[in-house]
């Protein structure tokens, strides 16, 4: 029999956090088949009755662009053709281990009317101004909790996860970046565009993270970068005590993480890691530090997001070839600065720019997916467990660990001019903060020199 879920169930639904297109709930209920799970909602624009992922047919060109995944071509709902992505697409790149493409259940337009009135007051006031649950909807994604260990053995042993956005591991140096923009091939895209989120005050101060550290497979860099992150989560970095959120930003992100939040999250870890006042915090980066390093799941990550070996600068040239359109991007240059080698890209084969857009969108979802890493105390001579485990020193504690990806979405063909004028403006931004700070540091020098005449 076929679970609906109706208005009596949405009480059993509690906020978790949210994206820009989905919100997560999680169940606090007693149903077995729905203990341990999560919820993906998706959601609409509050200015628009068009939902963000309105459930309709791919466009013609998205069927061209994922036809060797017939699954895919052959649904007609969008939201289904979004799961189906992840588990042809993404889980065979980075690994069945550590994918999870969940699974469909009906729910009625009252139980997502009931869920959009429960959770409004828990919801930062950003989201809320500018989407709601999509109610159009006439299914959800439920997922197995991965800041959970699953019900079994060792029920009674405290779970500590944290939820990572690594971004992009690397530094582009494709051929095809504008001499404009050359400054990408330097400076990493989550540093650039720190400075755009600082002025649209997405952020209230720069953060020190650098995901080359992340990526670079050194054991003290990538300690840097978990210190880096702790220190301004932003929405990049979040921690659940068992699967309740203990640290970070729900759907807007978070600010530096002052003295009173550093007091609060060591009381929180005593259940956990072992160690005096002031020394669970720094054990715990530690852990979390050495699981990324020691499972190495970030490599496989780093090569799924090196599929974009053209960046955007290239891959928007295959786009307008696809859709069949004059590239906008060519005729922007003019013909003095129109380049041989962007010419080049409007002369391959259809198949060949197909390839070229599909590689740029895959690696996109592997850039902006989360790294959800769950830990519970190993107790001592518990060798049957199935899970890795990695001893601490610092807290002379064993942990069983697993390692799983999520928010692994399947991009829209049409984002392709988005992602291209957003990368602009990034750049742009950054070469405006970089040139105000060294005329300030040109003024500071001319006045001391002043003074001291």
């Amino acid at each position: 029999m076929e679970v609906i879920l109706d208005k009596k169930d949405a009480g059993d639904w509690i906020y978790r956090g949210e994206g820009a297109a989905n919100l997560v709930l999680g169940y606090s209920g007693s149903t077995p088949s729905f203990t341990g799970k999560v919820m993906r909602l998706q959601k609409a624009p509050v200015n628009g009755s068009k939902s963000m992922n309105s459930p309709t047919a791919l466009t013609v060109h998205e069927r061209l662009l994922w036809k060797d995944t017939e699954d895919i071509v052959a649904t007609s709902n969008k939201e289904l053709a979004c799961q189906l992505f992840v588990k042809h697409i993404m889980s065979p790149l980075l690994g069945s281990t550590y994918v999870d493409s969940g699974m469909r259940v009906s729910a009625s337009k009252e139980f997502l009317e009931s869920v959009e009135k429960n959770i409004i007051s828990q919801r930062p006031a950003s989201r809320v101004d500018a989407a709601k649950v999509d109610t159009e909807c006439d299914s959800v994604l439920l997922m197995s909790d991965h800041s959970l260990f699953p019900r079994g053995t060792h029920e009674v042993e405290p779970c500590i996860s944290v939820e990572i956005k690594p971004k992009c591991g690397f530094l582009p140096s494709s051929k095809f970046i504008d001499e404009g923009n050359a400054i990408k091939r330097s400076i990493t895209r989550f540093q650039m565009h720190q400075a755009l989120k600082l002025h649209q005050g997405e952020v209230s101060e720069y953060s020190d993270y650098n995901p080359l550290d992340m990526f670079s497979g050194s054991k003290d860099r990538i300690h840097k970068a978990i210190r880096d992150l702790f220190s301004t989560p932003q929405n990049n970095f979040r921690v659940f005590l068992n699967g309740s959120q203990i640290f970070g930003g729900l759907g807007g992100g978070a600010d530096s993480t002052n003295f009173v939040t550093r007091g609060k999250f060591e009381d929180a870890l005593k259940c956990v890691i072992q160690g005096g006042d002031g020394l669970r915090t720094m054990s715990f980066l530690q852990l979390v530090a050495e699981t990324v390093h020691n499972s190495g799941v970030l490599d496989q990550l780093l090569e799924v997001q090196k599929l974009d070996n053209l960046d955007i600068d290239g891959a928007i040239h295959a786009y307008y070839d696809i859709v069949s359109e004059p590239c906008m991007v060519c005729r922007a240059f003019g013909k003095e600065k129109l380049s041989q080698k962007y010419l080049s890209l409007h002369s391959i084969s259809l198949d060949e720019s197909l390839k070229i857009v599909k590689d740029f969108l895959i690696a996109a979802t592997a850039k902006d997916c989360s790294l959800m890493i769950s830990f519970r105390p190993r107790k001592d001579g518990n060798t049957g467990s199935p899970y890795n485990n990695l001893y601490l020193e610092s807290s002379n504690q064993f942990f069983d660990y697993k390692v799983n990806f999520i928010d692994l979405d399947l991009k829209q063909l049409k984002k392709m001019e988005e992602y291209y004028e957003l990368d602009k403006k990034i750049v742009t931004y950054y070469n405006r903060m970089v040139e105000t700070e060294e005329r300030q540091k040109k003024n500071t020098s001319t006045m001391a020199l002043r003074t001291a005449n």
